[in-house]
């Protein structure tokens, strides 16, 4: 008797493994990759770049703290305070959005392009 009871809590056991790992494999994985940024553009301050700093920079720069990324002020802010320089890499401004930790979360993978791709295009006030 005691050896039915081991053979089907084996079979229970392998039972119960197989399903498990059946779930698992069946799990959909997916990764997010944001959409390929065309460096070639023709990137627009006011199209491209402001509504960047609208949504993820003006709550701070917004008139009280430097740079100010305000419409109508941020391209004279940036330009004038020697935020944007070539290569843009090495700007102020692209260094602080990519290494600052108060600011990496701010903006996304996508953002950072863009506003990378505007500098190195010779940043326009357009």
């Amino acid at each position: 008797m005691n050896h039915k009871v081991r053979k089907t809590r084996v079979i229970l056991a392998s039972a119960v493994l197989v399903i498990a790992l059946a779930g698992f494999a069946s799990c959909e994985k997916t990764t997010f990759t944001p959409p390929a940024v065309e460096p070639n553009y023709e990137w627009k301050l006011s199209e491209d770049i402001q509504p960047i700093f609208d949504k993820n920079c003006t709550s701070c720069h917004g008139g009280t703290q430097v740079p100010d990324l305000r419409t109508g002020k941020s391209y004279n802010a940036l330009t004038k305070g020697g935020y944007v320089n070539l290569p843009g890499e090495t700007s102020r401004l692209y260094v602080k959005v990519t290494t600052s930790s108060s600011h990496i979360p701010k903006t996304t993978d996508t953002e950072k392009q863009k506003i990378l791709y505007w500098i190195n295009q010779g940043p326009k006030n357009n």
